[in-house]
């Protein structure tokens, strides 16, 4: 092997390793500080849900508020999925509000105005929202033009596309069993009426699924003295999380049950962490985007591997349009405008670095729910719009200052 090579895979190790999939600290101190970020958002969300529960005198919390949070964060949610591999890889993605608009508006014209089936139009779309993604990837990784740029010039075309597509109207309504998606809820088979009680039973067997993976994924660590959580830690964390999702699936089931679109998400969610933290590809997006020619010296194929995590972002937008539409019942010339703000914030926010290389899919989770909550309470406490997107910012920049803070710490 060359000198360079060799170079080269010293430096893919390094970055794999900050992304967290190698050995850390084996102390306790070098665990905190390793961490600390991601359990500092987690107690941040905490910390905001406890805050606006007292100050909306307990309304945050109630099932019929927590199922409408669901159902406002699940696009989000999905398109951030997207972005963080996005942004992990070095780049940004501007257009990804204006897809979501756009497929939501072609699902319009196709199911309305042509009758399409609702399931052949849900496949056509999300195909177009990957060929979407392809044709922005393609600029972006072959040509070399700045995704700014490129992603820029997308969220302007596709805002006038949609409006050519609609004609400037609203078009709806959408077939019942389109509207499911979003509206609709797990059917309880016990026959539960006040309380879903398959709901519950659902809850309880991802609380168990939870605890058995992550302690049978710590197991495997220690085997190989990887493992650097301490172990009463992990007992309590697990086990809180375990509760959480317990109770969560409890006050969901008193109203109408688990939102079908949450089921949707919670299964993107455990795919994008397993592909991030447990396959080769995963790896390479991080060894991508913390040192680009050390990657491609080391033989990744990184213009293909840039080129992908695009077209996942648009099949992920084009999902999180369908969703939207779905839940709106209708498809407006002005649906998506400003969800790339949220999106790109709910990733910075959860621990994503502006450089690339860093990022978790749990942070992005929970950087988006912490945007979620705050858009709720402050709507349930009559705060403006004007303020609310004030507060917003300055979170943002928080975020973006602690994670340049700490680099250069």
């Amino acid at each position: 092997m060359s000198n360079d090579a060799a170079k080269a895979a010293d430096a893919v190790h390094a970055v794999v390793t900050a992304a967290g999939a190698a050995p850390a600290p084996a102390d306790n101190k070098g665990f905190w500080q390793s961490n600390l970020r991601e359990y500092g958002m987690l107690i941040s969300l905490v910390a905001i849900m406890v805050l606006f529960q007292v100050l909306t005198d307990g309304t945050l919390m109630r099932p019929l508020n927590l199922t409408n949070l669901v159902l406002q964060n699940s696009y989000i949610v999905i398109m951030a999925l997207g972005m963080l591999l996005v942004i992990v890889a070095g780049h940004i993605d501007l257009s990804v509000g204006s897809v979501c608009g756009f497929i939501g508006a072609l699902a319009a014209v196709l199911m309305v105005e042509y009758d399409w089936p609702y399931l052949v139009t849900g496949v056509v779309c999300i195909a177009a929202g990957a060929v979407i993604g392809a044709a922005q990837g393609w600029f972006v990784a072959f040509w070399r033009i700045p995704s700014f740029i490129v992603t820029l010039a997308g969220m302007l075309v596709f805002k006038g596309l949609t409006l050519a597509l609609l004609a400037g109207q609203s078009v709806g309504p959408f077939p019942v069993q389109f509207q499911r998606l979003s509206s609709g809820f797990i059917p309880d088979p016990l026959g539960g009426e006040s309380l879903r009680l398959f709901s519950i039973l659902l809850g309880i067997a991802a609380a168990v699924a939870l605890v058995f993976f992550k302690l049978r994924g710590r197991a495997r660590l220690a085997r190989y003295g990887m493992e650097e959580e301490p172990l009463a830690f992990s007992l309590i964390k697990n086990l809180a999380f375990a509760a959480i999702i317990v109770y969560f699936c409890y006050l969901l089931a008193t109203y109408k049950g688990l939102p079908n679109v949450l089921i949707v998400m919670a299964l993107l969610i455990v795919v994008y962490d397993f592909v991030t933290k447990r396959t080769t590809v995963g790896r390479r997006i991080y060894a991508l985007g913390g040192n680009e020619k050390a990657a491609r010296l080391s033989g990744v194929h990184t213009q293909r591997l840039a080129f992908l995590t695009f077209v996942n972002m648009g099949a992920l937008a084009a999902l999180a349009g369908l969703v939207f539409a779905a839940r709106l019942n209708t498809a407006t010339p002005k649906a998506g405008l400003g969800f790339e703000l949220d999106v790109i914030a709910a990733c910075f926010i959860g621990g994503a670095s502006a450089s690339g290389g860093v990022g978790k899919v749990m942070g992005a989770v929970i950087g988006a729910f912490i945007m979620g909550v705050m858009n709720n309470g402050m709507s349930i406490m009559g705060i403006g719009i004007d303020y609310q997107q004030v507060i917003k910012g300055l979170v943002l920049l928080a975020a973006v200052f602690i994670d340049v803070y700490n680099k250069n710490k």
